[in-house]
């Protein structure tokens, strides 16, 4: 089999990559924690009136952070969760308001993942470089990435989610009517860029059967009504952190289109082959969705460290693993986060290269779940 596998690595990876979308309906192992935990509530004020928005910032694609020990373990503190999960809401005529929230926290309620959470360790394959040798690793060895074309594929779930945001980034439907994008998307710490001020999410469609380029799809564009961004993320650029890189777009219109539910990020052990995937549209390759798959090499509280290729213009993408669902009983395609970028990690005076996703904690999760539904009653982990 190896040997075949060599001479044709093409069929074989794309038999593999069938197989790894497509995989057998037979559960390849139990529920990981039959344990099923309670989500805080956010618990909101009277939204407050601000001043309208200059549009003022320009879209930074290629978002990159440095990060030590000290930000690494961060520690637990509710009064700075609960600035930190208060947000902005711009609406499509430039005004925004900020909403203030308490946490409402009972007993058996999960709050904080990073208990269960170690430091990153030493991997075989992982990337290690002094600073005079830093630089963006984006594409880790061979780019493992594929090109998703054909109907067929492109139109079908789960591909079918992933959207194009009008500032350059990827987003991923997650209802039908909201698209969670990456908040540097649309906002750089410090205003909403030029691009937010006439947001647009663009849908895949397939061409008409006269189309002058047959194969290729178009793009039908539609508005954003508002856009919601945590305060955690509006913090100025300089204080940029990745923790709080997510934003919710609601549409003027609801989709006809599936969409992908999400889930509270379960420890990298509990997803189905450790594994995450996403889709998005990088920018070098125009035009195409660009599918992409990999382990994840280590987490923190609010991040994925994983080395799947990526290039600008997929920040914003839904990222997704095969996550256990208690109520269906098996194993279910969810977002656990959102792809932001790269991050040196500098722990132990050592430099490590990731490209990194947004881990969404239960707090995240009630507060994105809360932007979506408007109420805590239709909230739970599932």
């Amino acid at each position: 089999m190896t040997r075949y596998c060599i001479g044709v690595a093409s069929y074989c990876l794309f038999s593999n990559m069938l197989l790894l979308l497509f995989p057998p309906a037979v559960p390849f192992r139990g529920p990981p924690d039959p344990h099923r935990a309670h989500l805080p509530s956010l618990v909101t004020h009277t939204p407050q009136s601000l001043s309208r928005s200059r549009f003022s910032a320009q879209a930074q694609l290629d978002f990159s952070t440095h990060c030590t020990a000290s930000c690494y373990h961060k520690e637990f503190r509710p009064e700075v969760l609960t600035e930190q999960l208060a947000f902005e809401t711009l609406y499509s005529d430039g005004s925004r308001t900020l909403t203030t929230i308490d946490l409402e926290v009972r007993d058996g309620d999960e709050v904080n993942q990073s208990t269960a959470v170690q430091p990153p360790t030493t991997r075989g394959n992982q990337i290690f470089a002094t600073r005079r040798q830093r630089r963006k690793r984006q594409i880790y060895g061979a780019d493992g990435r594929f090109n998703i074309r054909g109907d067929h594929f492109l139109l079908d779930y789960p591909f079918s989610t992933a959207v194009r945001i009008s500032t350059g980034c990827t987003g991923v439907l997650v209802s039908q009517r909201h698209v969670l994008t990456a908040a540097h998307c649309v906002h750089d710490g410090k205003d909403y860029v030029k691009g937010a001020r006439k947001l647009r999410v663009g849908f895949l469609v397939p061409p008409p059967a006269n189309s002058s380029r047959p194969g290729k799809p178009l793009v039908r564009w539609v508005r954003v009504r508002r856009t919601r961004v945590p305060k955690g993320w509006i913090q100025g650029p300089q204080d940029a952190s990745m923790d709080f890189d997510y934003a919710l777009l609601e549409l003027r219109w609801p989709h006809r289109r599936p969409f992908m539910r999400l889930s509270v990020a379960p420890s990298s052990k509990n997803l189905a082959g450790r594994r995450i995937h996403f889709s998005g549209f990088d920018s070098d390759r125009p035009g195409e969705l660009v599918y992409r798959f990999c382990p994840v090499e280590d987490e923190s509280n609010d991040l994925i460290y994983q080395h799947c290729d990526a290039r600008p213009g997929a920040s914003g993408s839904g990222v997704y693993g095969r996550v256990w669902d208690r109520v269906l009983e098996r194993w279910e395609r969810k977002v656990i986060g959102v792809f932001s970028g790269h991050q040196w990690l500098e722990i132990d005076g050592e430099n490590r290269d990731f490209n990194v996703a947004v881990r969404f904690t239960p707090l995240k999760f009630a507060q994105i779940c809360y932007w979506v539904h408007g109420n805590h009653v239709d909230c739970s982990q599932d």
